[in-house]
């Protein structure tokens, strides 16, 4: 059964049977391709890949962590995502290779024995390494095989490596959280220290302040002290006389009692001496105050405590300065002030102790001088008494006489105690002198000592506050923050909207533009671009031209109609995008045909050696952005650029598809000029073509 169409290269017409082939040939190999490549991820198990782990397991905090088993186990199972996954066989070097070698596996991936330490490098101590896997393809590989396995090893690795990555960086975070608690803790420390050093050094200046005022104190007894030794030496000559007096007032007045009056009068004056005397030596005990004796007492008392906290002071100044953290001016001021107060710790403790011991001593004296004005008081009163008694009482002078012996030697005990007193007044006012002197010393040192204590004060408070700004910029985390923070480091640019299918939207495009263009080439290799019966028709040229490009047209709709149908039941598009692409399909097939059937009507049998070349081209220009920019070039000024750019707009709703079926119609009209042209051309036959026989 016959069609009345042309046959090319006869003159028998074309069968139901060819033009059937013809139509259906681009959907057929449209289904092929398309069955074949479209969602490869989704049928991952009919690869057999070989997994090779010589990992060796790392003892971590006396654990052992099998990283290389844990990223077999990773790869075996497959992701939660991914409906599919690599056919995984765990195997050994030997059996790998031979799998390789043999066509068992398509391939082999590789953790190297050094994996786990190579991961876990990153710990203190230790030098940093990678850890990588290897990947090797069989030689007779399909295509994409070994760049699937590779990807999937990758990810798998990358994956691996970020949550290493999270993991660490992690405990980097919380690190910073403990450092920030440990530099608090310092701070508040450094706060307290600086707190007691000022507090040191506060008691420091009141150690300046009372070993000033006892430098005074101590330089009014000895003052007081001269003066009283300075008032014994007349007193001690006075009852030296006394003594004498007394002898010869008893020899007197054994001699005559007519000497009584006088003796009365010497007793009187004995008497207004000795008031006079005890007067003297009243007037020296109430210059001294009324507190000196508690005030000695309690300065002799104070001496074991003052010398135990200038030892602890110079302790803590030591430990200061060898816990210091400050600047290295700070911690070598400290050192020096350490040094200084250690120099002087051992004479400052013996003139405090010598201070207590003079001041035990001066304690004593206030009572021993009232002691001696009570006796020169008694001596007084008894004179006065002798006196009257003399008056009254002539017949007791022989009495009178031994009484005065006694006097005598009474008064010689009393110039020798007067003496001892003036001796023991003079040793009280040099010792006196020497307080003052060590207490002056001792004020200059506690003052150094107060000057070095507030620089450590400064220092230490300056510290303080240093790490509470090292404690204010470094950041905290809690354990949540430190995860999620760590995971976004750990992996910190993500893409969205990227497809793991080897088979993108843009493929379908391309694969039905190419079966729809080798369609247009098949209808021509069937068909006859230009009537054999062109030269003796009486239709016009143009005519002539529509009748050859009428069936392919056909064909070609119908081709671009079959092949959107197939491309809908493989992948299942929206139907207003898939009506829009069908729309663009019967385009392209319509306006393919008209272009071959140019190309075999210019050139002839070349022509469809050109056409398969534009397809060729077309195909690979659009397969990778990598094309030669020459290439690319060509492509776009192919028929076949306008068909896939409109294609692809209607199935990405990127646009595009208005500019392209214009673009299409174009060039239908441009090629149904050319084939009317070459059916002009036919038709215009020379006197030596119309000579020879038909």
């Amino acid at each position: 059964m016959t069609v009345p169409v042309e046959r090319s290269r006869s003159r028998r017409p074309v069968t139901w049977l060819t033009l059937i082939g013809v139509l259906l040939l681009p959907a057929v190999i449209g289904g092929i391709l398309v069955g074949a490549l479209y969602n490869p991820t989704d049928r991952l198990d009919n690869i057999t890949a070989a997994i090779v782990n010589d990992d060796k397991a790392v003892e971590l905090n006396g654990q052992l962590v099998p990283l290389g088993r844990q990223l077999t186990g990773g790869l075996v199972k497959g992701a939660d995502d991914q409906p599919s996954n690599i056919d995984w066989v765990i195997s050994n070097d030997e059996d790998a290779a031979s799998g390789l070698e043999d066509g068992t596996y398509t391939a082999v991936v590789t953790i190297p024995e050094n994996f786990t330490s190579a991961a876990l490098s990153t710990r203190p101590g230790e030098t940093p390494e990678r850890a990588t896997i290897g990947v090797q393809t069989a030689p007779d590989a399909r295509v994409v095989d070994g760049a699937i396995t590779a990807q999937l090893a990758s990810t798998a690795s990358s994956v691996f490596g970020t949550e290493l990555s999270s993991q660490y960086l992690t405990n980097v975070f919380l690190g910073f959280t403990t450092l920030g608690q440990q530099l608090g803790t310092a701070a508040s420390g450094a706060h307290q220290l600086a707190d007691g050093a000022g507090q040191a050094a506060t008691g420091a200046t009141g150690l300046k302040d009372g070993l000033g005022q006892l430098s005074d104190g101590s330089a009014q007894l000895a003052t007081g002290a001269q003066q009283l030794a300075a008032g014994a030496t007349p007193l001690a000559d006075g009852a030296s006389k006394v003594a004498g007096g007394a002898t010869s007032l008893a020899g007197g007045t054994r001699e005559a009692a007519t000497g009584v009056g006088d003796l009365a009068g010497g007793a009187n004056a004995i008497a207004d001496g000795n008031q006079r005397l005890a007067d003297e030596i009243n007037g020296i005990a109430d210059q001294i105050p009324p507190e000196f004796a508690q005030v000695a007492t309690d300065l002799s008392q104070a001496a074991p405590q003052v010398n135990d906290a200038l030892v602890k002071a110079a302790a803590a100044l030591q430990q200061a300065a060898d816990d210091c953290t400050g600047t290295p001016e700070q911690c070598d001021a400290l050192r020096k002030a350490a040094d200084d107060a250690n120099a002087a710790l051992p004479q400052a403790t013996a003139t405090v102790t010598k201070i207590g011991q003079l001041a035990g001593d001066a304690a004593k004296l206030p009572a021993g001088i009232r002691t001696i004005a009570e006796a020169n008081q008694q001596l007084a009163d008894g004179a006065r008494g002798l006196a009257g008694g003399a008056t009254k009482a002539a017949t007791g002078l022989s009495t009178i006489a031994g009484g005065i012996d006694g006097v005598a030697g009474g008064a010689s005990q009393v110039a020798s105690g007067v003496q001892q007193f003036g001796a023991g007044a003079a040793g009280l006012s040099s010792g006196a002198a020497q307080v003052a002197s060590g207490a002056s010393s001792a004020e200059d040192g506690a003052g150094q000592l107060a000057d070095g204590v507030q620089q450590v004060a400064t220092g230490t408070s300056s510290l303080a506050d240093g790490l509470d700004t090292a404690v204010q910029q470094i950041p905290t985390y809690t354990d949540a923050q430190a995860q999620s923070l760590a995971d976004i480091v750990a992996d910190p640019v993500s893409a969205t909207g990227v497809s793991d299918s080897l088979f993108g939207i843009a493929a379908v495009p391309l694969l039905a533009m190419a079966v729809l263009w080798f369609g247009g080439v098949a209808s021509f290799v069937a068909f006859q671009a230009v009537s054999a019966r062109a030269l003796t028709s009486r239709r016009a040229s143009g005519l002539v031209a529509l009748r050859g490009f009428a069936p392919a047209a056909i064909v070609g709709a119908v081709q671009g109609l079959l092949v959107a149908g197939v491309v809908q039941v493989a992948s299942q598009y929206d139907w207003g995008d898939w009506a829009l692409f069908a729309l663009v399909c019967i385009a392209a097939g319509v306006a393919f045909a008209a272009v071959n059937q140019a190309l075999v009507a210019v050139f002839g049998g070349a022509g469809r050696w050109i056409a398969a070349i534009v397809g060729a081209l077309a195909v690979a220009a659009n397969i990778v952005s990598t094309v030669p920019p020459v290439l690319a070039g060509l492509s776009s000024l192919l028929p076949t650029s306008p068909a896939y750019s409109a294609m692809l707009g209607a199935l990405a709703s990127s646009g595009g598809v208005g500019a392209g079926i214009v673009g299409l119609a174009v060039w239908a009209v441009l090629a149904l000029i050319a084939t009317t042209l070459v059916v002009v051309r036919r038709r215009t036959a020379s006197l030596r073509t119309a000579a020879q026989p038909a």
